[in-house]
């Protein structure tokens, strides 16, 4: 049986920009995955922690950190497909998150990249599940 924990933002680290952003303008922003094996002597798991940062003119105006554990019985065999959709509904939560948090900002009209899947090693991430 695979549970998981509340999604819990982290870090909400909003400067704003010093004057009002046109929507034509770029605010590029990057997102960053990071995983940890977790174990107890019951059960296995991993620690899913997403990581946001919009910056305009070299600053940074957001710092945006949300995370949660999927816990997970020993017997149960988590592959790529089951690690896929895990992390797709964490990131999911992220977003949702962010979506609610963005509205008291400049960012009110921007939003997330979408998760590049891709680059994601689900081949590493794999044997902290084993």
């Amino acid at each position: 049986m695979i549970e998981q924990t509340a999604f819990e933002i982290t870090t909400w680290n909003y400067k704003g920009f010093s004057r009002p952003i046109e929507e034509t303008e770029a605010i590029p922003s990057e997102v960053a995955l990071e995983v940890q094996k977790k174990r107890n002597s019951q059960k296995k798991g991993i620690a899913v922690r997403f990581t946001a940062q919009f910056t305009f003119e070299n600053e940074v105006i957001l710092e945006f950190s949300g995370e949660h554990s999927y816990v997970i019985d020993f017997e149960d065999v988590i592959d790529e497909h089951e690690l896929i959709k895990m992390l797709r509904n964490s990131y999911q939560m992220f977003k949702e998150k962010f979506d609610f948090k963005k509205l008291t900002t400049i960012l009110l009209n921007r939003s997330l990249k979408p998760l590049n899947e891709s680059e994601i090693n689900l081949e590493g991430i794999i044997p902290m599940l084993m």
